[in-house]
């Protein structure tokens, strides 16, 4: 009721005031905002230009692997990643690859960074970060990590590039001397090792021919 009785007052007021019937008037008004449309889109200034977004530097294409050959433990610790002009080089059963393409996981800061620059043959296996862990030390390892380790070369394999091995420590000399003579021993001394002087027979004398034949047959004539 109350809303029939609005409608009627609003007819009226545009009755009164635009001498329009209230069909007449709306329409007048929607037109009037299609033109405005219009006329306000010719005459607006055009939208500036859309910034095309920054495009990302692209990363430098990594230098081809150098070969190496057969290196000691020692070389192979100068390729950490330290030296950023360096290939990052790690080593898994005594193979040396090239993991440069994975400085994120094995460069500095990365979370196998412990592993680059060393046959990290034993804490591959164990999985391990131990210090005394981080070398190419394979025995003790029991059948699953043995298993592990398998698993990390061939995904080595099939991932980097060969690029060196290990160099295998000489075998030690034997160090044994010959033993000197036991103490026990009889030692010759220069002394023992001269020829003792011949023993000549003494000369018999006549006389002392006769004293002995003498007392023999003194002896005979009492027996």
């Amino acid at each position: 009721m109350a809303v029939a009785e609005l409608w009627e007052t609003l007819k009226q007021a545009i009755l009164a005031y635009t001498g329009l019937s209230p069909t007449a008037f709306f329409t007048a008004v929607a037109v009037a905002a299609a033109l405005y449309h219009v006329v306000s889109g010719i005459f607006a200034p055009p939208p500036p230009p859309r910034q095309r977004p920054r495009e990302e530097p692209e990363a430098e294409p990594l230098p081809p692997p150098v070969q190496l050959g057969e290196v000691d433990e020692e070389e192979l610790r100068q390729y950490d990643g330290s030296d950023p002009k360096k290939p990052l080089l790690m080593a898994i059963k005594g193979q040396i690859y090239d993991v440069t393409q994975s400085r994120m996981f094995y460069g500095p800061g990365g979370p196998y960074a412990l592993f680059a620059g060393k046959d990290a043959s034993r804490a591959l296996a164990k999985m391990s970060f131990e210090p005394q862990d981080l070398n190419g030390d394979t025995s003790g390892l029991g059948p699953f990590e043995l298993d592990a380790l398998q698993d990390w070369e061939y995904k080595f394999m099939s991932k980097y590039v060969k690029v060196g091995t290990i160099k295998k420590a000489a075998p030690a000399e034997d160090g044994t001397t010959s033993k000197s003579p036991e103490t026990n021993e009889a030692v010759t001394t220069e002394a023992e090792t001269e020829k003792a002087p011949e023993h000549k027979p003494r000369e018999v004398s006549s006389e002392e021919v006769k004293e002995k034949e003498a007392t023999a047959d003194a002896v005979s004539a009492e027996s």
